[in-house]
């Protein structure tokens, strides 16, 4: 298959949190391990799901986020300018909302130091060279979306606080680069919730217009990536919300399709589409360019139950009449544990699911 990310079979990242990693995180929080000890658990699990990516056939290798206990406030609350801190409540989600934190922009927004680059570096040591080391960071649209800003210059002044954060977005790029980053991510959920009638209302309760944050996160975005390196895949994946096996946002992507896959600067899509939440294929229809590829996450992790082959295979099929085959790859609809809590699946059901991925992509993409 492809030797070029995204492949044909792939990921969006994150791993239910082994039992040792749990047990480690629970006695790190009440101090009978110290933060050496935390991470030399970390570093043995990261190895061992490693392992185990290898074994399903996965090209994309990732850590897992398994030092993380968030999708994105653990990178957010490093950047400088950021600040992490209890909220009063937690993200709502459909029936269950998560524990009580948030970001809030204290000062001017920059990129330094900042612990996810020696993460990456020994992720990639460990996943060696006959595989890709896949590292995962929010958006930065997402800083905008969830952050409390209380820095009064971005009060006054809402373009220098895009500036600000495009520009550290782009140090932060060029510094994973260095490390021997080629594949990045970049999850976000604030094109799904514009696609969501819910959502959009609840935006404009905020003060905002949904189409003009639309080209906010346009132009955020594009200017983030701007200096990418060429040798380097960025890519995006698209969510509506993943949490003990719940949701936020529903709606097809028509509403956002045209800035998406016309004018955003990213090489690759992984987009949902494990239920009718997510809407049909009908607004692929904007993908115009021939270097564009988009990831169809047709295999749900929320569940452990495996699809039917002959439905997955069908619904690639449908989507090639839209984009050409050689353009589409296959993954899960979302990671398994975008928080440290996971969704409502084994182990070994996850595992499954990957290995699922895999053998669905070579039947498609090898016959």
């Amino acid at each position: 298959m492809n030797q070029v990310a995204p492949f044909y079979a792939d990921h969006v990242g994150s791993i239910l949190r082994t039992k040792a990693i749990k047990d480690a995180r629970s006695k790190f929080a009440v101090g009978e391990i110290s933060t050496e000890e935390l991470r030399e658990i970390e570093n043995a699990e990261i190895k061992y799901i490693v392992e185990k990516q290898k074994e399903v056939g996965l090209k994309a290798i990732t850590d897992g986020e398994f030092r993380r206990a968030w999708w994105h406030f653990d990178f957010l609350e490093n950047l400088d300018g950021v600040e992490g801190y209890d909220a009063d409540g937690g993200i709502q989600f459909s029936q269950v909302q998560t524990k009580s934190h948030s970001v809030k922009i204290t000062g001017p927004i920059d990129f330094t130091t900042h612990p996810f680059i020696a993460d990456f570096e020994f992720l990639k040591e460990v996943v060696g060279t006959e595989h890709v080391a896949k590292q995962t960071i929010p958006s930065p649209a997402m800083l905008h979306y969830r952050g409390e800003v209380v820095y009064q210059p971005y009060l006054d002044d809402a373009k220098e606080f895009v500036s600000d954060l495009a520009k550290a977005y782009q140090k932060a790029i060029q510094a994973f680069y260095d490390a021997g980053c080629r594949y990045l991510q970049l999850d976000d959920t604030s094109w799904s919730y514009l696609c969501s009638d819910e959502q959009r209302e609840m935006v404009r309760e905020r003060g905002f217009d949904p189409d003009v944050l639309q080209e906010t996160y346009k132009t955020l975005i594009n200017e983030a990536v701007k200096f990418k390196p060429a040798d380097m895949v960025i890519t995006m994946h698209i969510c509506r919300g993943n949490f003990r096996s719940t949701w936020i946002a529903e709606g097809g992507y028509g509403p956002v399709a045209k800035t998406l896959f016309s004018e955003l600067n990213i090489d690759g899509f992984f987009l949902e589409y494990d239920n009718e939440r997510s809407g049909d294929f009908a607004p692929l229809k904007y993908v115009n360019r021939p270097d564009l590829k988009i990831v169809l996450g047709l295999i749900t992790s929320k569940t452990g139950e495996l699809e039917d082959e002959t439905l997955v295979k069908d619904r690639i099929n449908e989507a090639s009449g839209i984009v050409p085959l050689n353009q589409l790859r296959l993954s899960p609809q979302c990671g398994f544990a975008s928080t440290e809590e996971g969704n409502i699946l084994t182990e070994e059901q996850q595992w499954e699911k990957l290995r699922y991925v895999v053998k669905i992509a070579k039947d498609v993409w090898e016959n």
